[in-house]
């Protein structure tokens, strides 16, 4: 279920605004074209860091399977610490309980097999996630471990959001101080890509269309959970740190499409804070780009040459 809502050669090159990227000076990823969804049109990859760089929160909603999607979001990492000396990394790729682990090699006083061997990265973490986290190393920026750790929200998935009243003192530490989980419009893309809710689509009798409607929900409510912990962790971390700092957070797209899940989770808990939303989407030809389809999910879309 993760996987169905939610791998990199950093080959730099420059983004044109009309068509694919071929050459490198600006830090732009290699096989990447920007859209403004605002502007409504292609703009330079330099227009992107720009906006970007101007505010608190920036979020990075990536196709977890796609390797010009990881080279992109790196390099976007890399052009804002050019431009803002104060930044934190936000990872959805880490559960809140291994934080320890991950200050501890930030800070150079573990190795980097011992973190890895206790932090439970996810698979790729060698090409898609570690030249992030080695770049914040050098800089000497954190990197927050944003996620619910999997099995408590695993638990909700089983049993709903009452599972927590039962949760021992160390593990609550681990999850939100605060759920919220309306049935609105991202109850409803939700409930859309799990294929279960309303009248189509749903099982044939009456009894298992009830029974695919309550699974959904403690489903959408285990999607909350994630959501309500990477939104607290961001705006935590926003609030302690010092002023001017930007958090990067980057989640697997469908937490920050169209302003919902992580992003809405956020900015209810910082509602001063600036944001912008960026969302990559692999397509097989750069040359051919409907954007229409994409633009109301982020601010900026990142078209990224789709693996053959």
């Amino acid at each position: 279920m993760h996987h169905l809502l939610t791998g990199a050669l950093l080959l730099l090159t420059a983004a044109c605004a009309g068509r694919p990227s071929t050459t490198s000076a600006s830090g732009s990823p290699a096989a990447l074209r920007v859209y403004d969804s605002k502007a409504g049109k292609f703009v330079g990859f330099s227009q992107l860091i720009d906006a970007a760089a101007q505010r608190d929160f920036v979020f990075f909603g990536e196709q977890h399977d796609d390797p010009a999607t990881h080279a992109a979001e790196h390099a976007v990492l890399a052009a804002l610490g050019e431009r803002r000396p104060r930044v934190i990394v936000s990872l959805e790729m880490f559960e809140r309980d291994v934080q320890p682990l991950l200050d501890q090699y930030l800070a150079g006083t573990i190795s980097e097999a011992n973190f890895l061997a206790g932090s439970r990265p996810w698979d790729r973490y060698t090409t898609d996630y570690r030249p992030m986290v080695e770049l914040a190393r050098v800089h000497g920026w954190p990197v927050v471990a944003s996620n619910i750790p999997r099995p408590l929200a695993s638990g909700v998935s089983r049993r709903g959001l009452a599972t927590f009243d039962t949760l021992n003192a160390r593990d609550k530490r681990y999850v939100a101080r605060e759920h919220n989980c309306p049935r609105d419009r991202y109850y409803d893309l939700f409930a859309e890509a799990m294929g279960g809710h309303g009248a189509g689509g749903g099982p044939p009798t009456a009894s298992d269309v009830a029974a695919m409607q309550a699974m959904t929900m403690r489903f959408y409510e285990a999607q909350c959970t994630k959501d309500e912990a990477m939104g607290e962790a961001i705006a935590d971390a926003w609030k302690t740190a010092p002023k001017g700092t930007l958090i990067y957070h980057v989640d697997g797209a469908f937490h920050s499409d169209y302003g919902l899940g992580t992003v809405e989770r956020a900015k209810r808990r910082a509602p001063s804070a600036s944001s912008i939303i960026l969302t990559a989407i692999p397509v097989p030809d750069l040359a051919k780009i409907d954007p229409a389809t994409h633009r109301e999910k982020a601010d900026y879309v990142l078209f990224t040459r789709a693996p053959k």
